[in-house]
C-alpha cells in the first residue's frame, strides 16, 4: 500500500510518501519513500524534499503563500514525479477532533462536517488541513483518506486537568481543555522505550518546541496534563502566537482599546509570541542570530515560559524523571534547550553543555536527578501507521 501524508503546521507544510504492509511486527514499519517540506511560510516559501534519505531538490515559490499555496506546490510536484496515481491511501494531520474525535477516522462526509464545526477553535489551522482533504478527494476521487487528531493524545487526560473553572452552561457546550501536538507526542511516547527502557513508563515531561509550543506531561506514556487548551493560543509563547495571558486582555482590548474581533484575533495568532515580543522575527533562528537586545529579551520570555510550564507539568505527575525536547526549536537550538534547563536547576536538573551542542540524544549530565533527552519526532510516520491500520480495518473507525 502507498500512502500520502499531509501535514499542515503554522508555518510550514510538511509530505512524505511511504510504502505500508500494516500489522504490528518490526518489518511491518512503513517504509518511507519520499519526504518533502515547504518551508519559509509566508513571506519565503520553498520546498525541499529528499528521497531515500538523500536531498534530491529545492524549489522556491512566489511569496506571500500561505498553506493552500504550499499544497498546491506540493501536489503539483508529486504529479511531476508521477506519485499521484500510485497512492492508495491519504493519511492527514488534522489540529482538532473535539470531544468527539478521539481516534483516527476515515474521512466521510459526516466527519468532515463535524471537523468544520471546530474551525473557530483552532483558525491557524484547521482549515488549512480540511482544504488538503478537499483536495486530495478532487485530485484522487475514491481513494480512502484518514484523519489523525492532534487532540487525541489527549483523551486519556483526567478531568482535574481538562476542566476550566468556568460557568457549567459555558463547559456543556464544549469550553475545556483539549491539548494539541498529539501527534508529536505520540511519535516521542512510542520511542520512549529504546531510550529509557524500563523507565518509560515513568513521569516524562516533553516539550514540543516549535512555531506552535506545548509541554505534555505523561505517565505510562499516556497524557496526564498538558499545557494548551481549549485552542492553540495558551500555555507556551510560541513564534505568533502570546502563549498564557490574562483573559482581562481581551476585555480591555475589546471595551478599552476599541479593537474589534477581527482585529483582536488577528493579533493573538499572528502579531503576538516573539513576533509581539521582539518587534523582529517570529523565527527563533533570526533572533538568535540578531544582537538587538528586543532579541534577546524575547528568547529569555520563551525560556521561561517554556520552565514554568515544565514545572506546571511536573505538579500534576507528583515529579520528573525525564525531560524531553522535540520539534523544530527543541530539536535544533542548544541554546535554547540550555537556558531552559538552566531555570530547573532547582529541580536536580543538569545539562552537560558538550552533549547539548552535540545535540544529544542524551543530554544530562552526569550529577542530574532527571534525564534530559533531545527525540527527533515524526508525525508522518505516526501517521502513516494510522492510516494503514485504518484501511486495512484492524482498528480504529
Amino acid at each position: 500500500m502507498t500512502i500520502l501524508v499531509l501535514n499542515s503546521g503554522s508555518s510550514s507544510f510538511k509530505f512524505a510518501v511511504y510504502r505500508g504492509v500494516g500489522g504490528s511486527e518490526p518489518h511491518d514499519e512503513p517504509e518511507e519513500l519520499l519526504r518533502g517540506q515547504v518551508h519559509g511560510l509566508p513571506d519565503s516559501p520553498v520546498m525541499v524534499w529528499r528521497a531515500d534519505g538523500v536531498h534530491r531538490g529545492e524549489l522556491p515559490f512566489p511569496a506571500p503563500a500561505d498553506q493552500r499555496a504550499a499544497l498546491r506546490a506540493v501536489l503539483e510536484h508529486l504529479q511531476a514525479e508521477g506519485l499521484i496515481d500510485r497512492i492508495e491511501a491519504v493519511g492527514h494531520r488534522v489540529v482538532h477532533g473535539g470531544g468527539a474525535l478521539v481516534v483516527p477516522h476515515r474521512v466521510d462526509a459526516a466527519s468532515l462536517a463535524l471537523m468544520e464545526t471546530l474551525v473557530p477553535l483552532a483558525p491557524l489551522h484547521q482549515s488549512h488541513c480540511l482544504a488538503g482533504i478537499r483536495a486530495m478527494a478532487d485530485v484522487a476521487p475514491g481513494v480512502p483518506q484518514v484523519a489523525c487528531f492532534d487532540t487525541a493524545f489527549h483523551a486519556s487526560q483526567p478531568s482535574l486537568h481538562t476542566t476550566m473553572a468556568l460557568p457549567v452552561s459555558w463547559r456543556d457546550r464544549g469550553v475545556r481543555r483539549y491539548g494539541f501536538h498529539g501527534l508529536s507526542y505520540e511519535s516521542i511516547a512510542q520511542q520512549l522505550p529504546a531510550l529509557l527502557g524500563a523507565r518509560a513508563d515513568a513521569r516524562v515531561v516533553v516539550a514540543h518546541l516549535g512555531s506552535g509550543a506545548s509541554v505534555c506531561g505523561m505517565r505510562e506514556r499516556r497524557s496526564v496534563r498538558t499545557s494548551m487548551g481549549l485552542s492553540t493560543l495558551d500555555g507556551l509563547v510560541m513564534s505568533t502566537r502570546p502563549g498564557a495571558v490574562d483573559v482581562g486582555v481581551a476585555l480591555y482590548a475589546l471595551e478599552q482599546l476599541g479593537l474589534d474581533l477581527a482585529t483582536f484575533g488577528h493579533g493573538l495568532y499572528h502579531e503576538s509570541g516573539l513576533r509581539g515580543l521582539s518587534e523582529i522575527s517570529g523565527d527563533m533562528r533570526v533572533l538568535e542570530a540578531s544582537d538587538d537586545p528586543r532579541a534577546r529579551f524575547a528568547i529569555d520570555a520563551f525560556c521561561q515560559r517554556a520552565a514554568q510550564e515544565i514545572a506546571a507539568t511536573t505538579v500534576a505527575l507528583g515529579g520528573c524523571d525525564a525531560i524531553v525536547f522535540t520539534a523544530g526549536i527543541g530539536e535544533h537550538s542548544a541554546a535554547v534547550r540550555g537556558a531552559i534547563v538552566g531555570l530547573l536547576g532547582w529541580m536536580g536538573a543538569r545539562i552537560d553543555a558538550q552533549a547539548n551542542t552535540a545535540n544529544g540524544p542524551r543530554l544530562h549530565a552526569a550529577d542530574s536527578s532527571i534525564g534530559i533527552w533531545m527525540v527527533p519526532t515524526d508525525e508522518e510516520r505516526v501517521i502513516a501507521r494510522h492510516t494503514v491500520t485504518l484501511v486495512r480495518g484492524r482498528r480504529g473507525r
